[in-house]
């Protein structure tokens, strides 16, 4: 669908700003009762609609990729004693009804036996559909914060936006939008260690300058010895300035053949080309005074945006 020319909402206020004034129902309490359905609760406007709940098609812009199964039964029982006690978002797509927000309701309403759901039916273009499912998982701890990476980049090559953009609509700070997105460039056996939460995102932030062996090497230590991030952070400053480190204790590891020393001015300027692009990039000395720039790119669209942002600097 069309995006409208409705003012640009932050996502940082909650669902109820970004979609205040722009329901065709109005919000409210519903409980729906499964053996004898009650009808749905009025507010002083209008009442919630009841809607099959087969007619309704999942949001497309769904951060979350799986639901814990446990979660899920324990809401259909409770739905099966009180109901459904907050409507689910819905819009009207050309294909029928589509979920802005509440599909962990939705798929429990249908495991609880229901045949109808209580639904606001909006008025949102895609990308309000995006920032609304995002605002409604993003604070959810039991997100994984892979799925959350890849809601912002899905929102980033989706509508062209910046990372800085990307940080305002989320009032986000920059760094942390990056920091989040470069978890996606781990190699894959890092990223199902990071899934199946043998190591934790801090792990994993902290790891990310370092060449791929040297990630699966930390990552071995980290479950072998159940390294507190911190301590991964100094195993990891310490291979960066080529010490050996292994199960010796980090203070007292030696050091290698010096390699060009790496200022903190170095790694400030890697980190700020990485928040620029949005992309992972390395700066690889060789002597003092030369070295490599390696800017990684996944997709066309990927290779597009640097290409602009250079001619534009240019």
């Amino acid at each position: 669908m069309a995006e409208d020319n409705a003012p640009k909402r932050r996502l940082g206020r909650g669902l109820d700003a970004l979609l205040g004034g722009r329901s065709h129902e109005a919000p409210a309490a519903v409980p729906v009762a499964v053996a004898q359905p009650v009808p749905v609760a009025e507010t002083s406007s209008q009442p919630a609609t009841l809607l099959p709940v087969d007619q309704i098609r999942r949001n497309p812009f769904q951060p979350r990729s799986e639901f814990d199964e446990e979660s899920l039964n324990e809401l259909a029982r409770s739905i099966g004693l009180h109901g459904v006690l907050q409507p689910v978002l819905v819009r009207m797509t050309e294909k029928g009804y589509q979920l802005i927000a509440g599909e962990r309701r939705w798929l429990a309403a249908q495991r609880a036996g229901l045949k109808e759901i209580p639904c606001r039916v909006m008025d949102l273009a895609d990308r309000e559909v995006s920032e609304a499912a995002m605002e409604e998982n993003l604070k959810r701890k039991d997100l994984n914060v892979l799925e959350k990476a890849q809601a912002f980049q899905d929102y980033v090559d989706r509508f062209a936006c910046t990372i800085e953009e990307l940080g305002k609509r989320l009032s986000m700070d920059r760094s942390t939008v990056s920091n989040m997105l470069r978890l996606l460039e781990l190699p894959e056996p890092v990223r199902r260690l990071l899934h199946e939460e043998k190591i934790t995102g801090g792990h994993a932030k902290a790891m990310l300058p370092l060449e791929e062996a040297d990630q699966l090497a930390i990552c071995e230590r980290i479950q072998a010895e159940s390294l507190s991030v911190r301590k991964t952070e100094q195993a990891v400053r310490a291979i960066m300035r080529g010490e050996v480190v292994d199960t010796i204790p980090i203070e007292s590891a030696k050091k290698q053949k010096a390699a060009p020393e790496r200022t903190s001015h170095v790694d400030s300027l890697e980190q700020q080309l990485r928040d620029v692009l949005g992309l992972k990039v390395q700066i690889k000395l060789k002597t003092a005074e030369s070295g490599q720039v390696i800017i990684d790119f996944g997709s066309n669209s990927d290779f597009d945006r640097i290409t602009r942002l250079m001619r534009k600097a240019a």
